[in-house]
């Protein structure tokens, strides 16, 4: 489809991200660290102390009284240590236990409620009529990748699920303009772009043509809201053949397409801005 209609400044380029310097004031601490940890005299060797199980669990004994209490009612030494034994681990399982039932409440509240359809209303009609499919049984070369942009949307703008209609109706609209289908080509377009795509047609003179896409992807660059309409602007880019036995060419361009903020009418497109 031939480009016309509403142009726009889109972004199309990502943020590069400041790579972090190495500051002086930076490197002055971790100079000033070196000398006094070489002016800091080794320890003396000493033979490593072999590390008694017993130790934390006693400590948490003495801590709780309870070899004290259990003296108290008449028990003997071996077996008040194997009944503090028995309680602190009781204790340890309990204190184990809350610490991972508090773990695993944070995680379930901090986890994504998951992402709803919101703020792009119904871009088109739910069910599409059959269109022709994107691919072809020939092998064709690569589509020449395009340097994603970081997209600018209005928080809630479900951005996917625009992409993926988007996607039907380009195929359609590339149909529809081949057919010369002059119902499909107002519905989805504004007066405007109508009258481009009408001239496009006369200048064709009835002669047949019929485009395959090979290849497609799509990605919302904007969705901003200006004068009552909504104004979502996708860039496509892949292969096409025009003519059954030419090679498949790339392409990338631009749709913008714009809706009342009202909802009073579908989505259409507003403009096609070739970016090569």
């Amino acid at each position: 489809m031939g480009g016309g209609g509403m142009k726009r400044d889109v972004p199309t380029q990502p943020a590069k991200p400041a790579a972090p310097s190495n500051t002086p004031a930076q490197q002055a601490p971790q100079q000033n660290a070196a000398p006094q940890q070489q002016a800091t005299p080794p320890a003396a060797a000493a033979a490593p102390q072999k590390r008694s199980w017993m130790g934390p669990l006693a400590g948490l004994a003495a801590g709780l009284g309870l070899a004290a209490l259990a003296s108290h009612f008449g028990f003997g030494e071996a077996l008040a240590n194997i009944m503090t034994m028995v309680l602190v681990g009781l204790v340890l399982m309990l204190v184990v236990g809350f610490v991972m039932r508090r773990f695993a409440a944070k995680k379930a509240a901090a986890a994504p409620q998951g992402m709803q359809f919101a703020g792009a209303g119904a871009p088109f009609p739910s069910q599409m009529p059959s269109s022709p499919s994107v691919g072809s049984a020939a092998p064709v070369a690569a589509a020449v990748p395009v340097a994603a942009a970081r997209p600018v949307t209005q928080p809630g703008f479900d951005a996917a699920g625009f992409e993926q209609l988007a996607k039907q109706v380009f195929i359609r609209m590339q149909a529809a303009n081949d057919a010369g289908d002059q119902n499909d080509l107002r519905r989805f377009t504004t007066p405007q772009m109508y009258a481009s795509l009408q001239h496009g047609l006369l200048e064709r003179k009835g002669a047949p043509q019929r485009t395959d896409v090979l290849q497609l992807d799509a990605q919302v660059l904007e969705q901003v809201e200006e004068q009552g309409e909504q104004i979502v602007s996708v860039r496509f880019w892949g292969l096409v053949r025009e003519q059954s036995e030419a090679a498949a060419e790339n392409f990338d361009e631009v749709w913008h397409l714009v809706r009342p903020l009202d909802g009073s009418r579908e989505w259409a497109i507003a403009g096609i801005q070739a970016m090569a």
